[in-house]
């Protein structure tokens, strides 16, 4: 069962967040004794993407997934800020009103940035936190000029959905082999226009909110996370070995897994070896 309940961030942008609970057996506690846990999605993203993830978590842990700003079904005000502030306090209000904090925050990329902003602002709000591959460097002008061309490259509109999955899936010049995952991940990114699928996003309102972080480093940020925190990477992800076990080593309290034959997308790509990487963090922070 999933329930969508409104948020207001910051500004008063309207977040959309998603409550993933099956009914509850009679040995588990009401979803609001149930210790939270808050999904943020990457760039581009949405709260769906955590589906698979909310469920099984949902089974001990009141677990909810934000449409962040922008993205999904919450606001995309042209005239919002889409900054690393405005996205960390949506993240912040999402905690407040929902009432889960103290809760475990689980981030993909952009998101997983989110998570460490805000564990280092709000460390009351943040008990643990789990970063999917997302790097701490700064990654530069000529990343943020890439995916600006990438964007133009895009054949949209799109006549069919299954014209999204082979084109993201297969034909996408980033594409390196065939990632059938790649493909659905998109195809649930895109919505039904009159003249083709389109994504449900602005890619201008993605390059902003991409520019507010690519030129500068996180590490400074990462250092001040005081809570239990895992590094996860895909094995042919963004986030490379020597890097990520330095994030790990940055990290007041940090620990590491990685999971094979993933790629960026590691919690889509593989979702039963990505339950494997971080099930038993959470387990060691229930006990904890």
């Amino acid at each position: 069962m999933v329930r969508r309940i409104d948020v207001t961030g910051a500004g008063g942008v309207r977040l959309a967040a998603w409550e993933f609970a099956d009914p509850p057996k009679t040995d588990q506690p009401r979803a609001s004794e149930a210790p939270g846990v808050l999904l943020l999605h990457g760039l581009m993203g949405r709260a769906s993407h955590w589906a698979s993830t909310a469920r099984w978590l949902s089974e001990r842990h009141r677990a909810v997934a934000l449409d962040q700003r922008g993205h999904g079904q919450s606001d995309k005000a042209p005239e919002a800020e889409y900054t690393r502030e405005a996205y960390v306090e949506d993240a912040e209000a999402a905690l407040d009103q929902l009432g889960l904090g103290p809760a475990v925050v689980i981030g993909h990329a952009m998101g997983a940035l989110t998570g460490w902003q805000l564990a280092a602002k709000r460390p009351d709000l943040v008990r643990a936190l789990i970063i999917c591959d997302m790097r701490a460097s700064a990654l530069g002008a000529a990343s943020q000029r890439e995916w600006e061309d990438w964007f133009r490259a895009w054949p949209a509109p799109f006549a069919t959905l299954a014209d999204v999955r082979k084109w993201f899936g297969e034909d996408d010049p980033w594409v390196e082999r065939r990632t059938p995952s790649r493909g659905e991940f998109y195809a649930e990114v895109m919505h039904e226009s009159p003249d083709g699928w389109r994504p449900v996003f602005e890619p201008r309102q993605m390059l902003k909110s991409r520019q507010t972080w690519v030129y500068d480093a996180h590490w400074e940020e990462l250092a001040q996370v005081r809570c239990p925190a895992l590094v996860v990477r895909g094995l042919d992800g963004e986030l490379g070995r020597a890097e990520a076990q330095e994030m790990v080593r940055v990290l007041p309290r940090g620990q590491y897994a990685e999971v094979a034959d993933a790629g960026h997308l590691v919690h889509y790509d593989q979702p039963e070896a990505w339950r494997g990487a971080i099930e038993p963090f959470l387990d060691g922070v229930l006990t904890s």
